[in-house]
């Protein structure tokens, strides 16, 4: 049973790229917050995918048993190729067209119903599938559903063919007659000649010379890849820093907000007891006057 990890993981590869490290840099905090470290390095090592690796990853995922029936039709054409079975090398490469075509239009619409506005590369698609049906290898990672990227596969032509005899029994008696002492009808495929050969290994010279350039690129874009994933996490970390330290900065703002709410509080009560103070002051005016006044009639009566 998948644990919750791979769950996760899942779900990220079936998502629309543009939201993948979105989704991974939130579920690595959550990782992080839980004290999850060894989950939260498993998830940071994850590699954002290529559209068309996407698509294909949703057919792997969403629809694994089309995947095994690729497999199994790529079984049947390599064991075809060793047997030389013409017959049956022709079906199955007719068979693998229709199987791969119809592989892609099933990716197609999986990836549609997932996200409308994506621009579906299917050609890298068709080219990926294709290239699962001759690699063991890139078959058994499409059957992951983890694909960063499109494969493609380039191969060395056909190996030249050694001299055969092909046998029928419709002319065995007149082969034995002849005193040959086998059966059968003698049909001979000649050898290739000079010129082709030297053709094919020509050809054969320059795919090799392809082939090491190719790995030197693949060698100076897996580093190129490699110093961008790094300065991703670097850019990751500093902005969940400076994400905290909005957090932080939002959270004295708050707090200045309610001490600066209790403070225009404590102004309005203490305007209320003033106005009070000065109402009482003034009665206090008032009946001052008034005494003296009084006094000072009495006084004049006093006088008289």
């Amino acid at each position: 049973m998948p644990s919750a990890t791979d769950e996760l993981i899942q779900r990220l590869y079936e998502s629309p790229p543009d939201g993948f490290v979105a989704a991974r840099t939130a579920a690595i905090e959550q990782a992080r917050q839980a004290g999850d470290k060894a989950t939260a390095k498993r998830l940071a090592a994850l590699k954002k995918p290529t559209v068309a690796a996407w698509v294909v990853n949703l057919l792997a995922l969403r629809r694994p048993e089309l995947i095994e029936e690729l497999v199994e039709l790529s079984s049947a054409l390599r064991d075809a190729q060793r047997g030389l079975d013409g017959s049956a090398l022709r079906e199955l490469t007719a068979q693998r067209r229709q199987v791969v075509s119809a592989l892609v239009a099933a990716a197609g619409k999986l990836a549609r119903d997932e996200d409308r506005s994506a621009k579906l590369p299917l050609g890298e698609v068709e080219a990926t599938l294709t290239a699962a049906l001759a690699e063991p290898e890139i078959a058994a990672q499409v059957r992951t559903g983890r694909l960063i990227r499109a494969a493609t596969y380039a191969g060395f032509g056909e190996v030249p063919r050694p001299r055969l005899r092909l046998v029928t029994d419709e002319a065995a008696d007149e082969i034995d007659d002849e005193g040959d002492g086998e059966g059968g009808e003698v049909v001979e495929f000649p050898q290739q000649s000079a010129r082709e050969r030297a053709a094919e290994e020509k050809r054969h010279r320059e795919l090799e010379q392809r082939r090491r350039e190719l790995r030197r690129e693949l060698t100076n874009a897996q580093s190129a890849e490699k110093r961008a994933d790094t300065q991703l996490e670097k850019a990751e970390a500093a902005e969940r820093d400076a994400g905290h330290v909005v957090e932080d900065l939002d959270a004295e703002l708050a707090e200045l907000e309610r001490r600066r709410t209790e403070a225009q509080a404590e102004v309005a009560r203490r305007k209320q007891a003033r106005r009070l103070a000065e109402r009482e002051a003034a009665a206090a005016r008032r009946q001052v006057g008034d005494v003296q006044a009084a006094l000072e009639d009495l006084e004049s009566d006093l006088s008289d």
